[in-house]
């Protein structure tokens, strides 16, 4: 007689084989979505993430072979290999941008970027690039960095004009410390101090100083004079000129001593053509033609024969 076979344990375990594989399907789009969704948030183009993963993988070789080819005394040839991987890779110059000028031409620090261009990012020196910059007489800083795959990006920090420096030839512009900018018209300099003088550029960190002990007067002073490398001349809207005392603090006194009496009497716009302030704490006036006029009236009474 024939024996039927019960199948129940196989059944059984074809289901349970059945919804692991199920589960496991599931799990797998799962995780597959979630990545899919993670990456699609990083700022990166599909073939850019390719190139990516690919510079990681090659990087674990180069890496290897940097290793290998240190220890064999010819780590320059493992730099020049690392540098041609990453440009295969994609990983070379093929952007420049700059940001952060609104008063230089920026054409002056592109034409220094740019002979990076078509370079591997590797062999890229940054600090170099950026001591070259802050050759340029606007720059006060530069920040240069390499944004992966292929972009240099520079960052200005322009000097901010704060007054103008009479030069024999020309007139420049200058920053507070005193460096020079670049040539600049007449015409381009209004209401901008104009300081004069040997060596006039390295003091104005004093000058402003000076100036800051007197701020309602300062809008008043047109120009400054360094004399004899030694001390100030001012000279006010009016064309009147202020003679100062040597020294810093000397200097400061009279001056504010100057502002307190011109409060007082109007000082400013007077007949007074000169003030002068040298001989601390003493000051002495000239009115144009005030020594003729005092001449003439003497001589008229029959008081000079």
């Amino acid at each position: 007689m024939a024996q039927i076979k019960r199948g129940g344990k196989g059944v059984r375990r074809a289901a349970k084989a059945s919804n692991r594989a199920t589960t496991a399907r599931r799990a797998k789009a799962k995780t597959t979505g979630v990545l899919d969704s993670a990456i699609s948030l990083l700022p990166f183009t599909d073939d850019q993430l390719q190139r990516i993963f690919l510079a990681i993988i090659i990087g674990g070789a180069v890496a290897l072979a940097w290793f290998v080819a240190s220890l064999a005394g010819v780590p320059a040839m493992a730099q020049a290999q690392v540098a041609t991987l990453a440009s295969d890779a994609g990983f070379e110059v093929r952007h420049v941008r700059v940001t952060g000028t609104n008063r230089m031409d920026e054409q002056h620090v592109y034409s220094r970027a740019l002979a990076q261009r078509d370079r591997p990012m590797p062999q890229v020196q940054l600090e170099a690039l950026r001591e070259e910059l802050l050759e340029l007489s606007w720059v006060k800083d530069a920040r240069v960095s390499a944004q992966l795959p292929e972009t240099l990006a520079i960052d200005i920090v322009e000097r901010t004009p704060h007054a103008v420096l009479a030069k024999p030839d020309r007139l420049m512009l200058i920053d507070a410390s005193g460096v020079e900018l670049e040539p600049v018209s007449a015409d381009n300099t209004k209401d901008m101090l104009l300081i004069s003088g040997p060596g006039a550029s390295n003091q104005v960190t004093q000058l402003d100083r000076l100036l800051a002990a007197v701020p309602a007067l300062r809008p008043q002073i047109e120009a400054a004079e360094w004399v004899g490398n030694r001390r100030w001349n001012l000279t006010f809207k009016t064309e009147q000129v202020l003679a100062l005392p040597e020294g810093a603090d000397p200097a400061a006194t009279a001056l504010v001593k100057f502002a307190r009496m011109d409060g007082q009497n109007r000082l400013i716009g007077g007949k007074v053509a000169t003030f002068d302030m040298r001989a601390p704490p003493r000051l002495y006036m000239r009115i144009p033609g005030r020594s003729e006029q005092i001449l003439a009236d003497a001589s008229g009474s029959g008081g000079v024969q």
